[in-house]
């Protein structure tokens, strides 16, 4: 029974990838754009973090996504005390467990855990998060397209707006929300990417330290040629 509940809970956590394949959307890559990921980490602690922690992350580690500590603190430190403390849910678990019948899971890795034949995790998410549509025979009120009945009601719905489906079974805008079709695109983008970045704080730095590596490898090995070669030069 528990194991439903936590299927029905929130699609991207859990890989139910049975069925007929779905088209995902392309997830925009804003690594390495700081604005937008802390435009992202801003989104993910307004709404996501209500009900999903993310523990493997401290709120300190979003400095180097460019904020000061007393910008975390004075505009993000909603769940915590100490800036040097994780990312925790707001909500209790004995809570959570009692409205949803199960603890809502963390979504600290769920960018690289959600990965399917389809396409990565960050576009399952991106397509996921624009994906709901109201649904009156759904306890929340809502259902997505690529996660039937799915349980997680539409939190970003004042944004986005209100989608219905369509004749053609397509998505379509019945009550526009506070931000442009292009706007709410963004910031669900500058989200999955602050997530995509949440799974591995240190894959920019990663990345650069391999590029060095190699570039270092590529000097030693001229270098080595040349030894070679000066040293086999009277040998024949």
């Amino acid at each position: 029974m528990k194991k439903l509940l936590m299927a029905l809970l929130f699609a991207p956590a859990i890989a139910l990838a049975s069925g007929a394949a779905v088209h995902l959307d392309k997830a925009p890559d804003v690594q390495g754009d700081n604005a937008a990921l802390q435009s992202g980490a801003k989104t993910f602690i307004n709404y996501c973090l209500n009900c999903h922690g993310a523990s493997y992350v401290r709120y300190n580690t979003l400095t180097r996504l460019g904020l000061t500590e007393q910008q975390i603190k004075d505009n993000l430190l909603f769940t915590a005390d100490k800036i040097g403390e994780q990312m925790r849910v707001a909500a209790r678990p004995a809570e959570q467990k009692a409205w949803f019948g199960v603890t809502p899971p963390d979504l600290s890795l769920i960018a690289r855990s959600r990965a399917s034949e389809d396409g990565s995790g960050a576009d399952w998410i991106y397509t996921y998060l624009r994906s709901f549509y109201v649904d009156e025979k759904r306890p929340t009120g809502w259902n997505n397209t690529i996660f039937e009945n799915v349980g997680m009601p539409h939190i970003l719905w004042q944004l986005q707006g209100v989608q219905v489906l369509n004749e053609d079974h397509h998505l379509e805008i019945a009550v526009p929300g506070l931000q442009s079709p292009a706007e709410f695109d963004k910031t669900v983008a500058d989200l999955v990417g602050f997530m995509v970045w949440a799974a591995e704080p240190e894959a920019g730095y990663r990345k650069q330290l391999g590029y060095g590596v190699l570039a270092f490898l590529l000097v030693l090995f001229g270098f080595a040629y040349k030894m070679k070669k000066n040293y086999w030069k009277d040998i024949k």
